[in-house]
């Protein structure tokens, strides 16, 4: 596995993010601490959260994944093995959010002090805010990165054009830019990131972390019909995969993983890490055997024909 650079920032890297989304909803502390252990003992470095996770599941306030976080590098001390990547900006409750430089300064402290860590590797701008001018926002997290409590920023959902606008405000301004894009981007939802983004990543050196890299586990292959939907809390929104195109990236992906002695998950990530200009697609893993399934797809090498045939299949 060869590390991948987070744009300009200086930070490298490896191909495959943790999704924290899980922690504290799916998976409890215990079973948490379990998959951040297999993660960085397989050699894995990038673990991806946010304020917000996981504010939707019932009795959570917002701020639990970050809290799993932070105790589980209290207790093992493993701080210096993980790049660490969290996001402000979603609704948190009552004025909390946007990215105003008052709340972007309040809302490092609260989780800093979740995280349990004294600095951020990558911090990102959960959503966009069109309340706050961008030169405001752009000048608070270049403070953040001068007063050492953040490395590097990113932003995820972002409109192209107003990505666009943020990178010009911080070069004519001399602020700190953002280094780091997350889009979702997967073998079905490919159209969005390839006709707006793709180019203007790739012109930028801006690196692209891709979120339903799995397309809500439909890549997985474990929905094959209508019948199979209740196999999970994410089941309902799979339905809109089943359909022609859908059926034919399955069977696209048995055959390659197939010839692999792979998953179709790994073979589906392990295309997203071959499509060039991407740093890391995001997943998450509730059990240590998902995991380590997912995990495979970064020694997953594979050749031209095969990421032809993918390619071919799950065209739009």
């Amino acid at each position: 596995m060869e590390k991948r650079a987070l744009g300009k920032s200086g930070i490298e890297v490896m191909p495959f993010c943790f999704g924290g989304n899980v922690f504290g909803w799916t998976a409890d502390e215990k079973t948490s601490f379990a998959l951040l252990d297999g993660f960085v003992d397989a050699g894995f470095n990038f673990v991806d959260t946010a304020d917000v996770y996981s504010k939707w599941a019932p009795g959570n306030t917002g701020g639990e994944s970050e809290t799993i976080i932070g105790n589980w590098l209290k207790q093992g001390g493993k701080r210096d093995k993980v790049i660490l990547a969290t996001k402000v900006g979603k609704p948190m409750g009552d004025d909390k959010k946007g990215l105003s430089k008052t709340y972007i300064t309040q809302a490092v402290e609260a989780s800093l002090s979740r995280l349990k860590t004294d600095y951020i590797d990558l911090y990102q701008s959960h959503d966009d805010d069109k309340n706050t001018p961008l030169a405001e926002t752009m000048e608070a997290f270049d403070s953040l990165i001068k007063q050492g409590k953040v490395r590097a920023i990113g932003a995820s959902n972002f409109s192209a054009g107003r990505f666009r606008e943020a990178l010009a405000v911080s070069e004519n301004n001399g602020f700190a830019r953002y280094e780091t894009l997350q889009p979702e981007y997967n073998l079905y939802d490919r159209e969005g990131y390839e006709s707006q983004y793709e180019s203007l990543c790739r012109e930028n050196n801006i690196g692209v972390i891709t979120y339903y890299s799995l397309a809500s586990g439909f890549l997985s292959g474990k929905y094959r019909s209508e019948d199979d939907l209740d196999k999970s809390k994410r089941g309902g929104g799979i339905k809109k995969y089943l359909n022609g195109r859908g059926y034919k990236i399955l069977a696209a992906l048995d055959k390659v993983a197939g010839e692999y002695h792979s998953t179709p998950a790994s073979v589906a990530l392990a295309w997203v890490m071959a499509r060039p200009g991407i740093t890391a697609p995001i997943a998450s893993a509730t059990s240590t055997s998902q995991l380590n399934h997912l995990a495979k797809a970064a020694q997953l090498n594979l050749s031209a024909d095969a990421v032809e045939l993918l390619t071919t299949a799950s065209n739009y």
